[in-house]
C-alpha cells in the first residue's frame, strides 16, 4: 500500500465518520483535507479535526452554491475569525450554471471569489478553487489577487486554459470520474504529475445513471491512484509518491 493524501472530502456530509475514517486509514491515506462550504459545514470540519488531529485538515469556504444563503455574510465573518485554524480556503470559486446563477449572479460570485482569494494570500493559505464552467474568470481572478498556491479541483475546462493554470504554477486535482470522464480524463492526461493532487469529493456518487453508481467516501482514493496510473501509463508507487508530496506542499501538512 502507499501511503495517499486525500485532497478534498466534504466529511461534514457523511453519516458514519468513525467507520468513514476507519476505512480510510486501512486504504493507507495519512491525510485528509476536508473542505467547508458554508457556515453551519466550516463549523462541522473544524469539530471534526480537533476530534481527530494529524488526520482531518479543515479548509474553510463558501461554495459558490451556498453565497445565495441568508447566512452567507456571517459564514465570510466566521472564515476570516478562524482562519489561522485552517489549513486552506476553500471550497471557494465560481459557478456559471444556470441553478446557481439564479441564487447568485456572475457579479456577486467574483466580488465574493475575489475576497476570499485575498484572505487566503494575506494568510498565506492556499485556494481550493470550484470552476464549474468558469474557468478561465477563475484563473483570471487567481492571477489578480496573486493567490500563490491554488488548485483547480475535478477540472474539466478546455485544455488551452488547463496549460495556463499550470504555468501559473497552479494544481490539478483527479477525482474518481478519471475512469469514464471524458473531459477529466483529457485533463488529466495532460497535466504534469507534478502538477497534480488525488481527491475524492465524497461523498459524491459517481458513475450517475450508469448502473454502476456508488457514493464515494476517501478511501475511494484508490481508485483515484489506480485511474491516474492508467491512464497516464506510470505505476501506481510514482503517482503516490508524487501527488502524496504535492499535496503535503500544498497544504503544509
Amino acid at each position: 500500500m502507499y501511503e495517499l493524501v486525500e485532497s478534498h472530502a466534504h466529511l461534514d456530509e457523511i453519516e458514519d465518520i468513525i467507520q468513514t475514517l476507519a476505512d480510510a486509514r486501512q486504504s493507507n491515506i495519512s491525510a485528509i483535507v476536508a473542505v467547508g462550504t458554508s457556515l453551519t459545514s466550516n463549523k462541522k470540519i473544524l469539530k471534526l479535526s480537533q476530534e481527530h488531529k494529524g488526520l482531518i485538515y479543515p479548509s474553510l469556504g463558501l461554495h459558490p452554491w451556498n453565497i445565495g444563503d441568508l447566512d452567507f455574510e456571517q459564514n465570510i465573518d466566521f472564515i476570516k475569525h478562524n482562519i489561522d485554524r485552517s489549513t486552506g480556503i476553500g471550497e471557494i470559486g465560481l459557478d456559471y450554471s444556470k441553478g446557481v446563477k439564479e441564487r447568485a449572479d456572475k457579479a456577486l460570485q467574483k466580488s465574493v471569489f475575489r475576497e476570499l482569494l485575498e484572505l487566503g494570500n494575506k494568510h498565506n493559505k492556499p485556494a481550493i478553487i470550484h470552476s464549474r464552467y468558469s474557468w478561465q474568470n477563475c484563473l483570471d481572478i487567481a492571477r489578480e489577487t496573486k493567490i500563490k498556491k491554488a488548485v483547480f479541483h475535478w477540472y474539466t475546462g478546455p485544455l488551452d486554459i488547463l496549460k495556463e493554470i499550470v504555468t501559473q504554477g497552479y494544481y490539478i486535482s483527479a477525482s474518481p470520474a478519471v475512469e469514464y470522464h471524458p473531459e477529466h480524463r483529457k485533463a488529466i492526461k495532460e497535466v504534469p504529475l507534478e502538477k497534480l493532487l488525488l481527491e475524492t469529493d465524497s461523498p459524491v456518487i459517481y458513475h450517475r445513471g450508469t448502473g454502476l453508481e456508488y457514493r464515494s467516501k476517501p478511501a475511494d482514493l484508490v481508485r483515484t491512484l489506480r485511474g491516474v496510473s492508467e491512464l497516464k501509463n506510470i505505476d501506481e508507487s510514482t503517482v503516490a509518491q508524487i501527488t502524496t508530496n504535492n499535496a503535503r506542499y500544498i497544504f503544509n501538512i
